[in-house]
């Protein structure tokens, strides 16, 4: 997206004259549903005016209310990451962060991470390692146990809540069928062994009474974590309590499948090894392979989506597509192992 398209406010942020601290390089990046600013210390996230249908920012009293879950949310994990709600101010004449005027966006002030000890870029250098899965497990481990557990959080562990989550990623891909990422082949193999696992009510039922339906994070994997110290698990879902309250295993999955993505099935199993004995819960592993079929399928999803937003550059669109082929063949491969 060229600049002059980007939202005022966006246009604004990238000059550096629109920050009371000092900043020497601002860097734009996007997502299908955010705008972000890393700008000097700091990073500034602003939210799309966008309608997924499971994700509605549509208006700004919206993207008010959720930038303000996103700040509460996240300060579980992350108490000295999340720092205030901001505003784009506007007076008539010109806009102002925090200043003056009518309010015309609302986003979320963090502090910005070491690149180096992002996750995403240690699996990139080729130097995470076993050490690295441990402190996390660490931070994970105690996260759960302390987490919500309500018996209204509970109900979102019956076969059918789950089903919800995970029948509507086949409607929501269905129209990029045979277009480049997802085949028809995959797509119906994926989707059958996901309802015949779903028909076995009594699995989720025997998680629910394990008292492993919790509010958890729901979008844990390498690109929300950063391995310095302590750890920073950050990025939490704050826009659906479905997609946040879920079964544990649900969420520890996501990782497991985002380090099968990068080819690291070694730490994968470690990861999981691990994550099962610190927590005591072996009948994780029962549903381990279809939250990661799960996950995999979210990941091609929003590949996709980002792929078809007319906001973003033709080589990040193209780099997402192949992306999200990957994924699916991903999905593919866990929904074929488990019927073996």
């Amino acid at each position: 997206m060229s600049e002059e398209n980007l939202p005022a406010h966006i246009q604004y942020l990238q000059q550096h004259s629109s920050y009371a601290h000092p900043v020497d390089v601002i860097q734009l990046l996007q997502t299908h549903i955010s705008f972000v600013l890393l700008a000097g210390e700091f990073v500034y996230k602003w939210k799309k005016p966008v309608n997924f249908g499971f994700l509605d920012f549509s208006t700004l009293e919206k993207r008010k209310y959720y930038c303000e879950q996103e700040l509460i949310l996240n300060r579980r994990l992350c108490p000295d990451l999340y720092l205030d709600v901001v505003t784009i101010n506007y007076d008539g004449k010109q806009y102002s962060l925090n200043g003056r005027g009518e309010i015309i966006e609302y986003g979320v002030k963090m502090v910005r991470m070491p690149e180096d000890l992002m996750m995403s870029q240690i699996i990139r250098t080729g130097k995470l390692n076993r050490g690295q899965i441990d402190r996390i497990i660490d931070v994970l481990v105690p996260f759960y146990r302390r987490a919500d557990g309500s018996e209204t959080i509970a109900e979102f562990g019956r076969a059918a809540a789950v089903a919800v989550n995970v029948l509507e990623n086949f409607a929501q891909t269905e129209s990029f069928v045979d277009k480049g990422a997802l085949s028809r082949a995959q797509f119906l193999r994926i989707g059958d062994y996901a309802r015949a696992f779903l028909q076995d009510e009594q699995r989720f039922e025997r998680r629910r009474a394990a008292g492993k339906i919790r509010d958890c994070h729901g979008d844990l994997y390498s690109a929300n974590i950063c391995l310095d110290t302590p750890v920073h698990v950050f990025d939490c879902i704050e826009f659906n309590e479905r997609f946040r309250y879920s079964d544990v295993a649900a969420d520890v999955a996501f990782l497991a499948m985002d380090l099968d993505f990068h080819g690291l099935d070694e730490l994968a199993a470690y990861f999981i090894e691990r994550f099962v004995q610190e927590s005591d819960d072996p009948t994780l592993l029962e549903m381990l392979d279809f939250y990661k079929c799960y996950r995999a399928m979210v990941r091609g999803k929003i590949g996709l989506f980002t792929a078809s937003d007319p906001a973003v550059e033709p080589v990040v669109a193209a780099r997402c597509t192949e992306e999200a082929a990957r994924y699916f063949g991903l999905a593919c491969k866990y929904a074929d192992q488990a019927k073996e």
